[in-house]
């Protein structure tokens, strides 16, 4: 049957005129024109599933066994065979197939088929009938390939693990610059994502009219990312990673990965692990352990939300709030509910244990578990977002800096006074002088929020950058308080961190890539922990701490003893004359 045949050669809206030609000699033999009897058979279908819907209903409300039909009611079951028939036969089974679930095969536009782009080589691929492609139309060859820029080299063909498609790699770049091809949609339609990556990165360089020589693409497993890391890739960017320490913290040896494009920051680092090594180690305690997410919701009146709080806040319900939590995730374990009012309007910050996981994702579905619950309790409130900024996720607040979020860690370390001298070029007395006017009073008059230190987002984000810990996160992970004192008859320096929203995980993520798994393997945290559960994030937390001991006490040597602007133009300068780059 031709329009059969037709229909699964190419999606039914897509019309051609030889398409057009078809249908009207179909239409020919009818007693009634083509789309009068579509029309027809398309009532006669939904009229009849109502009514049978009714019927059935109706049946089951007043417990009648649904096999007793009536007259009617077989003649309506007649009816719906009937119209099915025609349906798929004039439509096509592919035609239901691709509307269930498409196809990868079929996703050219509209565009492409009716200005007649849709063209393949004969000798290129070998399709099957079935495969979306009507094996008798007869093709016209595309023209040669158009020169390709050097990027464009990357682009392969390889059948065994690329989908079959009705253009080469040339035709799909142009129809994603014209825009009849969505860039997001390649790896789908490809089935290859290295494939997608280089047809989308050549796509964009033809847009922009702008060279990406020296963004690199091969080399990196793109499968990795997909739907979880990034979307849309064209390569990726390399970021040096160095290795300060050892680092000993707790009686055990790290040496920590960083990876930062800023010269200095790894040497400076080195030195501080280098000074606390001399002197004996450092220690750390975690001090709480929590993950928050603070959904905002509305009420009528300020009363009703006051309500609501009350409610949240009793203990006698904190239990029966919990269960309800506690069901979205094997380590998700509610911990505390706090609430703040704003007129109608109630913010309620939840916070809970997350396992190894970072655990944004593990208390968002705990907290929208609860919200459905207490829906029953309150029908008028009003959920207005899941997060109502209370939390605080990614920006400067001070209920993180006072609350804490994620892992709480305090780390000290008690530093010789001969290793000052001899390792930071300094004395204790300068140390203690000048943490007190830079960290404290300095960032003070600067209405500082939980920056009261030296440089901690710098080794917060080339640890997380390193170990593949979400890097917007620095903002509150880098909470820091340095504090400097003399001990021992003023002879030793006792210097201590306490950083209250360190937020790390080991699973989930960037953890999973390979480079960044490597680094959390280094640091014997890969993974989550099978003795038990939570461990390795925790002990990861704790490393950021003492490494941030450690560049907190290099940096204030170097300012004490006036080195900064000499080592930053010694080692963090380029010695490559830039009138002579090409």
């Amino acid at each position: 049957m031709e329009v059969r045949r037709r229909s699964i050669a190419k999606p039914i809206h897509a019309k051609s005129i030889d398409d057009e030609t078809n249908a009207k000699s179909q239409s020919d033999s009818l007693p009634l024109p083509l789309y009068i009897v579509n029309a027809v058979f398309f009532t006669l279908f939904f009229t009849v599933v109502y009514y049978l819907l009714s019927r059935w209903r109706e049946k089951i409300r007043n417990s009648t066994p649904l096999h007793v039909v009536t007259l009617s009611e077989m003649g309506a079951i007649v009816a719906f065979v009937a119209s099915c028939i025609y349906l798929l036969g004039f439509f096509g089974i592919d035609f239901v197939h691709s509307i269930l679930r498409p196809s990868a095969d079929i996703w050219t536009s509209e565009e492409e088929e009716d200005d007649s782009r849709l063209m393949l080589k004969e000798d290129s691929r070998k399709f099957s009938c079935g495969q979306a492609l009507d094996c008798s139309t007869v093709i016209t060859p595309p023209p040669p390939p158009l020169p390709q820029p050097k990027a464009a080299k990357l682009i392969d063909h390889d059948p065994n693990t690329v989908s079959f498609t009705t253009e080469d790699d040339e035709g799909i770049i142009k129809s994603v610059v014209d825009g009849t091809t969505p860039s997001y949609s390649l790896e789908t339609k490809l089935g290859d994502c290295r494939r997608a990556a280089a047809i989308r990165r050549e796509a964009l360089q033809r847009m922009t009219g702008m060279s990406l020589l020296g963004l690199p693409l091969e080399g990196f497993d793109y499968e990795s990312i997909l739907g979880q890391c990034c979307e849309m890739p064209v390569g990726y960017v390399q970021i040096p990673v160095g290795i300060a320490g050892p680092l000993l913290l707790d009686g055990r040896e790290y040496s920590v990965p960083m990876a930062t494009t800023e010269g200095c920051l790894v040497a400076s680092t080195n030195r501080g692990c280098k000074a606390i090594l001399l002197s004996g180690g450092a220690s750390s305690v975690l001090l709480k352990d929590g993950m928050t997410r603070a959904p905002i919701v509305r009420f009528g009146t300020a009363k009703r939300a006051a309500d609501l709080k009350l409610f949240l806040e009793n203990p006698a319900n904190f239990d029966t709030i919990s269960v309800v939590f506690n069901k979205s995730s094997r380590f998700g374990r509610l911990q505390s509910i706090k609430c703040a009012i704003a007129g109608k309007n109630l913010y309620l910050r939840f916070c809970c244990s997350t396992g190894d996981a970072m655990g944004m994702n593990m208390v968002s579905k705990g907290v929208q578990n609860v919200l459905d619950f207490l829906q029953d309790e309150f029908p008028d409130m009003e959920v207005i977002g899941i997060s109502g900024n209370f939390c605080s996720d990614k920006k400067p607040a001070a209920v993180n800096w006072i609350e804490g979020r994620g892992k709480s860690v305090v780390c000290e370390a008690i530093i010789k006074g001969d290793i000052v001298r001899k390792v930071l070029k300094t004395n204790v007395e300068a140390l203690v002088e000048l943490n007190m006017l830079k960290n404290l009073t300095g960032s003070a008059m600067a209405g500082a929020l939980g920056g009261f230190n030296a440089h901690a987002s710098n080794i917060v984000t080339a640890i997380y950058l390193a170990t593949g810990q979400d890097p917007a996160q620095n903002v509150e992970s880098s909470h820091c308080i340095t504090m400097m004192e003399a001990v021992n008859d003023g002879k030793d320096l006792h210097v201590s961190v306490t950083m209250p929203s360190i937020e790390v995980g080991t699973v989930g993520g960037g953890t999973q890539l390979a480079s960044q798994s490597a680094c959390l393997n280094l640091l014997g945290v890969k993974g989550a922990s099978k003795e038990s559960p939570g461990a390795n994030a925790r002990l990861l937390a704790t490393i950021v701490a003492g490494s941030v001991l450690a560049g907190e006490l290099s940096l204030m040597s170097a300012l004490a003893a006036g080195q900064l602007v000499r080592s930053h133009m010694k080692y963090n300068r380029s010695s490559r004359d830039v009138t002579k780059a090409t």
